[in-house]
Parts: C-alpha cells; structure tokens; sequence
C-alpha cells in the first residue's frame, strides 16, 4: 500500500471503517486471519469478531457457515441481516466514534504491555468488563498499562487495524483507582503510536455505556455510525459437518 492511499486526505469518507474487521483481516491483520471465499475470522484466540465482504451476498454467508462450523457462534459488528437458519444469540447497540481530532499524546508512566503480562491483563479485563479480551488480543497491537506499586491497574490498546486507522480498545481501569485520569492518559499514549504509524485512532464503545462515550467525545473523538454488535450461531448443529 502506498503512502498516497494511506494518508488522511485520502481517508477522509472512512469507507474501511463500515466493514472494519474484513477490512482489516484483509488487510494489515491478515495474518490474524482465517478466511474461506467471502468471510473471514479472527483466529480464535485472539478476537471473536468476523465479517462477510457484503452483508447482502448469500454467498459470503454461507462461505462464513463453512468457516465457523454447524452450531457455532460467531460475531459480527456493522449492520448485517443474516439469511434464514442464523439465530441471534445477543444484538448490542453500539457507536463507531472517529478520533481524527483526539490530541495524542504519549503517557510517560505507561509500561508496555506483552505476552508475559497477559494473565494481569485477563484479571482486569474479568473485574472491569470493557469487551472481549483474549490471550493473543495483545498481539493485535501496542498495548499500554498503568501499573501501581507494581500492580496493574489501567490499561488500553489495539484491537482492529483496518487500511490506515487503528480500534483503541480494551480501555479499563481498576475500581480502586477510577478518577484519576488514567484512562484518559493511555487513549491518549495509545492514540500517540498509532499516529506516530500513520494511521488514525478510531473507537467502538457500547451505547448504554454512557460514561465511556462521554470521555471519549470530551476527548475528541466524533460519533461517525451506530453499529450493531451482534453475536450469531450459525445453522446446524455442532458436529454435523463430521463425517
């Protein structure tokens, strides 16, 4: 890719940010990907997102079904109406906020944070709830964290990373240690790398998490879509496709 097409000028509509993950697992993150014909994966253990390359293309849901297996779950974000024989299992309304005018700013606190802090990583994400977080989503990105009398006790990072933008994600903080700024300080340390890269910091947040989208717009960030987070089991039953 070249640097013309990564640039902001020419990113100004965000059109990879309205499939971010098949734009991403077929982009900079391929090799994070498992993919058959029209649909992709994250592999499991990194990020339980996948995409279709069209929503309204019975062709890539079916290579999706192929992917995951009879009776899977799997889950999709954007605004996709799934064929006949895909049951909803969970449907959240979420936002898309673009943070081209987010300040970036490093953290010079901020550790970062690798496989060998994952199990610290895993304890917060349990304790504070901020999404998915699995043991290979470290190795999504640069991830930042705040460590207190050498406790972990904040953290944000990297998750999808579609042409020329990056998801910052997994933001979270410790109850005890809520207030403080800590949050803000790693947006604002992760949002330094990714422009240091080039690329331009994006967020998806839950829309009943109000609290969350009102630090990210006082930071800057702009609502730019309301998606849905949509969590499908694909037809069939498990072990139908063994023969």
């Amino acid at each position: 890719m070249s640097p013309e097409s990564r640039s902001p000028e020419s990113l100004q509509d965000g059109a990879a940010l309205d499939n971010p993950v098949w734009a991403a697992l077929t982009g900079p993150q391929r090799d994070f990907a498992e993919s058959v014909g029209l649909a992709a994966r994250y592999l499991p253990e990194a990020n339980p997102f996948a995409a279709v390359a069209d929503p309204e293309d019975p062709r890539a849901w079916a290579d999706l079904a192929k992917l995951v297996g009879p009776g899977r779950e799997v889950w999709l974000t954007g605004l996709p109406t799934p064929p006949p024989g895909w049951e909803t299992v969970l449907s959240i309304p979420g936002v898309q906020l673009d943070g081209r005018a987010v300040r970036a700013e490093a953290a010079p606190e901020a550790v970062r944070l690798g496989p060998a802090d994952v199990a610290e990583m895993l304890e917060l994400v349990a304790l504070t709830e901020p999404g998915p977080f699995l043991p290979r989503t470290v190795e999504l990105g640069t991830y930042l964290g705040i460590r207190h009398e050498g406790r972990l006790v904040a953290m944000a990072g990297e998750r999808m990373r579609p042409p020329g933008w990056a998801e910052i994600s997994a933001v979270c903080t410790h109850p005890d240690h809520r207030g403080r700024g800590l949050a803000r300080r790693l947006i604002s340390g992760v949002a330094a790398v990714v422009r240091e890269r080039g690329d331009i910091p994006f967020l998806h947040a839950a829309a009943a998490n109000t609290n969350a989208i009102r630090l990210y717009e006082a930071m800057g960030f702009t609502l730019r879509r309301e998606p849905v987070f949509i969590g499908l089991r694909t037809p069939g039953e498990p072990g139908d496709d063994q023969t």
